[in-house]
């Protein structure tokens, strides 16, 4: 019963193609091609030999991803504050639109998220933003 098949089920996809034949590509493979400087040298040989090549856009973008400088939790904080408090001068109340940005900060889903989290706010940090207005 070699080369029998049950009804119904396909047979396996030729080495090289996947489904409808559009060229299969192992799992992972855009993180290999991404950190491609990351890789060992015989890691690299090996992903080559497969016909997986790296990717100059991948990796110069995973480059500047890592480049952007974070931000503590604090900081973070404190430009939002920032931005509060400068909505607050301008506009003159601290219901600040869902959508609004200020400063390159996206306001409106900062003090959502900072009234979603207030159990895990300072005591300093609440009376901050009660300083500035924020209702809760």
């Amino acid at each position: 019963m070699a080369g029998h098949r049950r009804p119904g089920r396909l047979a396996p996809a030729a080495p090289g193609h996947g489904v409808r034949g559009r060229a299969a590509r192992p799992l992972g493979t855009g993180a290999a091609r991404a950190g491609w400087p990351d890789l060992e040298a015989d890691q690299r040989d090996l992903l080559s030999a497969i016909g997986i090549e790296p990717d100059r856009e991948l990796v110069a973008a995973k480059a500047a991803a890592e480049a952007k400088p974070t931000l503590s939790r604090g900081d973070r904080f404190a430009h939002g504050l920032a931005a509060l408090a400068q909505f607050v001068e301008r506009e003159g109340h601290a219901r600040v639109p869902r959508t609004h940005k200020e400063g390159g900060v996206s306001l409106g889903t900062w003090l959502n998220n900072q009234k979603a989290r207030r159990d895990k706010l300072t005591g300093e940090q609440l009376r901050q933003l009660e300083a500035l207005g924020v209702g809760w």
